[in-house]
């Protein structure tokens, strides 16, 4: 089974900001738990005495919020760039998927519906090609919880039963399930992946993104895990 741990960076509601993303990391099963101990190596440069209670989330850790206020920012900076590492360098099954939204362009139409069917069915497309390849997996994608909960449920539904723009959804196990970034380093993950999105299209920073760009989902040349609507 493979699993898209998802988040999203921006705000679907604060006009200041130009942009949505959601974004995340899809692992095959077997390959979290060596993410997972690699993060947790980076969180304890941070506090070797309780690794646990260090989160890995892109705008306190680049704003230098909470617990990272007595951390040098370019400290903050590399300490993102390392978690990112961890994903642009491991196995090559593990794909980057999002979508990044320009939210005056689907206006009045809601970004996180857009996004989150560009995200689902990108998804959906990957599990396919694995299974026209001879490997059939299922997929689930996993949430951070979020005011968006219901709305992603409730289209989650929809998709599997309706179908979305383009076609029914059929290789996703369950609906999307939400969870407590604190208990899972993989959404935590996830979150820098979207932050990293997110710096590059609404400010120009291109310093994250190019780290992780190359593990964007595609095949034969073309690039499928990501969508843009700018």
């Amino acid at each position: 089974m493979h699993l898209l741990y998802a988040d999203e960076s921006g705000s679907s509601n604060d006009p200041k900001q130009i942009h949505f993303v959601i974004a995340g990391i899809s692992v095959f099963e077997r390959q979290g738990f060596w993410i997972c101990n690699q993060l947790d190596e980076i969180a304890s440069k941070i506090n070797p005495a309780d690794p646990s209670s260090v989160e890995l989330h892109g705008s306190p850790m680049f704003g230098g919020k909470a617990i990272w206020r007595k951390i040098p920012k370019d400290q903050r900076i590399e300490t993102i760039k390392e978690a990112l590492r961890v994903f642009a360098n491991s196995h090559e099954s593990n794909r980057m998927f999002g979508c990044i939204v320009r939210k005056s362009v689907i206006s009045p139409n809601d970004p996180v519906e857009f996004a989150f069917e560009q995200l689902s069915s990108r998804f959906d497309y990957y599990l396919r090609r694995l299974h026209k390849s001879g490997d059939s997996q299922r997929g689930i994608i996993i949430f951070d919880k979020s005011t968006y909960e219901t709305t992603i449920q409730n289209l989650a539904t929809d998709f599997r039963t309706i179908g979305h723009s383009w076609e029914v959804i059929r290789n996703l196990a369950e609906v999307p399930l939400f969870i407590d970034s604190r208990a899972s380093r993989l959404i935590q993950l996830a979150d820098l992946i979207a932050y990293a999105l997110f710096r590059k299209y609404e400010f120009g920073d291109n310093q994250f993104y190019s780290i992780i760009e190359h593990r964007i989902d595609g095949d034969g040349g073309i690039r499928h895990g990501l969508y843009e609507r700018l």
